[in-house]
Order: C-alpha cells, then sequence, then structure tokens
C-alpha cells in the first residue's frame, strides 16, 4: 500500500492511529462553541477535526410525513421530521472558513465531509487537505466520483453497505482518479453497541480492498475504538462535544474533551503494544532476567556434605544453575566449603 499523508501526518498501519473529532451538530448553531470545540479537540490531542458541509435542502424534501418523519421509539430523534432535523445540525457555511483558521492556528487538520457536488466546490475554494464519505452518502457515485477527481486523500465509511457496495464505491473513486483511499468499518446506529461493532471486519476489509482501514465508532466510551486499533485501525473517528449535558443532536454519543484525550494516549499506547511475535524476552527484560528461580546454597556447608532438599533450593535470585538441574545436584557431595546464600554453579560438583 501507498503511502497515505493528510495535512503532513502519514496514515498507515506502521503509525500510531490518525484521531479524528468528529465536531457534526455539536455546535448547537453557536460559532463561538464551535469555536471552543476546535480548541478543546486541539488540547485534548486530536490530529483532526472534521465538519459535515450541507444544508437540509440538499439532504431532503421539507416534508412532514411518511418516510420523511422520524417515528422510530429507539431513534435520539424520534418526532423529528428529517429537514428540520438537518437545519438544527447543519454548520453554517459562512462558518467554515473562520472554523479552519483556527484549527490551522492550532495545528489541528480540518477537512469535511460534503454531502452533494456543489458542496466539494466549496469546500475546493478553502483547499481542505481531505475528504470524508458519510455512510449515508457510501452509494452515492456521483458523489464518490467528484472528490476523487479532486484527487485528495478520500475517507469512506462503510455503515450499512455491503461488500458489493462497498466495491462499487471503491472502484468508482479510482476509476476517478483517487489514489489515497481509506475504508472505515461503521455502525450506523446511534448509538452503536459494541456487540454490534464487529471489529473483526477491519483486517478482513483491508486484505480484501488492499487499503487501510480505520474505525468510525459511535459507540460511548472508548472501548471499540482500542480493540480496533488491536486490530490494524489506522484511523479513530469519534464525535466530539463539550459536555454532553449540554445537549445538541449528537452529544449523546459523542466524547468529551477528557475521554477524547484519553482515546489519543491509550489509542497511541495500544498501538504500540502490538509489536511483532517474539519470544524470549525482550531487550529491554534483560536485567530483570537476574531475579528469576535459581539454584542456591540455603544452609552453610563443608567440603564433602551431600547437597538435601534442605540445602539446596530453588530461589530468587537467578545468579545460580537453572532450576531444571535441581535434581542431578541432590545426592551429590559439594568440594569447597561454602555458605549460605551463594548461588551454585557447576563447578562446585565432581
Amino acid at each position: 500500500m501507498s503511502k497515505i499523508k493528510i495535512g503532513g501526518v502519514e496514515i498507515g498501519s506502521n503509525n500510531a492511529p490518525f484521531i479524528i473529532a468528529e465536531m457534526s451538530g455539536n455546535h448547537n448553531q453557536s460559532l463561538d462553541r464551535a469555536l471552543q470545540i476546535v480548541d478543546a479537540a486541539a488540547k485534548s490531542g486530536a490530529h483532526a477535526l472534521k465538519l459535515q458541509t450541507y444544508t437540509a435542502d440538499m439532504m431532503t424534501l421539507d416534508i412532514s410525513g411518511g418516510e420523511f418523519f422520524i417515528d422510530d421509539e429507539s431513534s435520539l430523534w424520534k418526532g423529528q421530521n428529517l429537514h428540520n432535523l438537518y437545519k438544527q445540525a447543519y454548520t453554517p457555511w459562512e462558518w467554515h472558513e473562520t472554523i479552519m483558521q483556527r484549527a490551522n492556528e492550532l495545528g489541528l487538520i480540518c477537512f469535511s465531509s460534503p454531502f452533494d457536488e456543489s458542496a466539494v466546490d466549496f469546500l475546493e475554494e478553502l483547499n481542505v487537505p481531505a475528504y470524508k464519505i458519510a455512510s449515508f452518502e457510501n452509494n452515492h457515485l456521483p458523489l464518490i466520483k467528484k472528490i476523487a477527481s479532486t484527487n485528495k486523500p478520500m475517507i469512506i465509511s462503510t455503515g450499512m453497505a455491503t461488500i458489493a457496495e462497498i466495491d462499487e464505491a471503491v472502484t468508482a473513486a479510482k476509476e476517478a482518479g483517487c489514489k489515497d483511499l481509506i475504508l472505515l468499518k461503521c455502525t450506523s446506529t446511534y448509538p452503536a453497541t459494541p456487540k454490534d461493532s464487529n471489529i473483526l471486519t477491519i483486517p478482513h476489509m483491508r486484505e480484501l480492498f488492499g487499503c487501510e482501514v480505520g474505525l468510525s465508532d459511535h459507540t460511548m466510551g472508548i472501548g471499540a475504538s482500542i480493540a480496533a486499533v488491536a486490530h490494524g485501525a489506522a484511523v479513530i473517528e469519534k464525535h466530539f462535544t463539550l459536555a454532553r449535558s449540554d445537549g445538541g443532536v449528537d452529544s449523546a454519543f459523542s466524547l468529551e474533551p477528557d475521554e477524547l484525550n484519553l482515546l489519543v494516549i491509550e489509542a497511541k499506547r495500544a498501538f504500540e503494544s502490538l509489536g511483532t511475535v517474539s519470544y524470549a524476552g525482550s531487550e529491554s527484560e534483560e536485567k530483570s532476567k537476574i531475579y528469576r528461580r535459581s539454584l542456591y546454597i540455603a544452609q552453610n556447608m563443608k567440603t564433602g556434605d551431600i547437597f538435601t532438599e534442605k540445602n539446596l533450593r530453588i530461589i530468587r535470585p537467578g545468579m545460580g544453575v537453572a532450576p531444571k538441574y535441581y535434581k542431578q545436584f541432590l545426592g551429590r557431595k559439594i568440594n569447597r566449603n561454602s555458605k549460605a546464600g551463594v548461588a551454585i554453579s557447576w563447578n562446585m560438583i565432581g
């Protein structure tokens, strides 16, 4: 796989996970709050902040009934129609430049998920370094092709998509010129449960499609994300807010600043712990070997005394002969005077 860089940060299996804080609608229609989220994401150590670029009219029709109304009892958004929900959640386009400037000042990479071709044109004017396709748009092949034509890295969430549908999206992206593609395993329920996350899909997806794979994680906490890192996730994306108690369309399943910081720290630790297949201890363990068990004289002995279970013991530290030779010493005579606490060596017998 070719090396992928977004905003100068290399992404891939040889690097610690690329952590994306998704603002989504957690700004609650306040630019000041949006900028506070940028500040908090940078302070928490995330690599990137992601926006969403759309309008309600771009997403759906302004119709209240039928399939345009959310009546699912389990939905966070039950009782709303789609158009009104997207009006609440969208990020005003005139805010984008200000948000991106703040992110840039803080060393935070900022890009967005466009939801139609006009949003791509708008984001190109802002010179975003990458694009993200949301799960609900992973079947929008014209949009994928439009993004691919920019020759910028593309991240595609794969929520709900079959292998065939993912293949269609990947093929569309590559045929339209995308060279740097990352797929994200995603469960498109809000919040998602760990049980439905199926993290083991990540290495399979990486092998199947020959590209880097990460996780768009809608579960509570960071457990699923850390599990994903252990299975090779190169990217972790989590929704982010200042405080869930502040409310907002996506706040219920978003991380707070301390939690995001913990994710950054533990994801790096998880990555570093993977290492390679290794036996016999690491180089750093060499000094610890002196505290392993070995054979020691446990009672004062004189020349000609016989080694017994009382005067020969297997103890720490490990400066003596290895414990596996214990029985070879029992019944043998010692050839010198020796005090208790002396490590056994082969030249003490014979």
